[in-house]
């Protein structure tokens, strides 16, 4: 499975950015895709995941400026991003979670896209 990220890029504060996501490869069935984000030296945390039922969550700090959405049938996840502060100066990361066959859940990641604010 390959995780494809793109539109990252440096935005001045109170900008916006729309982070796009599309997975191919083997994948039976997704439960879950999100976006996550990591400073260099530091975990990577979540900012925002929704699952192929339309559960959504968001990380605190987002909630009201970014919006997540999917394509279930493309295997797409989107990051809409918005009121961007330079705390929101990042590493983003896509990740999926699913299911390869039957039997077998799995975890994977995308390469990484980075989110440059300026104050």
């Amino acid at each position: 499975v390959q995780l494809v990220e793109s539109g990252g890029g440096s935005v001045q504060a109170g900008g916006s950015l729309r982070l796009s996501c599309a997975a191919s490869g083997n994948i039976f069935k997704t439960f879950a895709m999100g976006w996550y984000r990591q400073a260099p030296g530091d975990q990577r945390d979540l900012v925002a995941e929704i699952t192929s039922g339309g559960t959504i969550k968001y990380e605190d700090s987002v909630k009201g400026r970014f919006t997540i959405s999917r394509d279930n049938v493309d295997n797409a996840v989107y990051l809409e991003m918005n009121s961007l502060k330079p705390e929101d100066t990042d590493v983003y990361y896509c990740r999926l979670r699913g299911y390869t066959d039957d039997v077998t859940f799995d975890d994977f990641w995308g390469q990484g896209t980075q989110v440059t604010v300026s104050s």
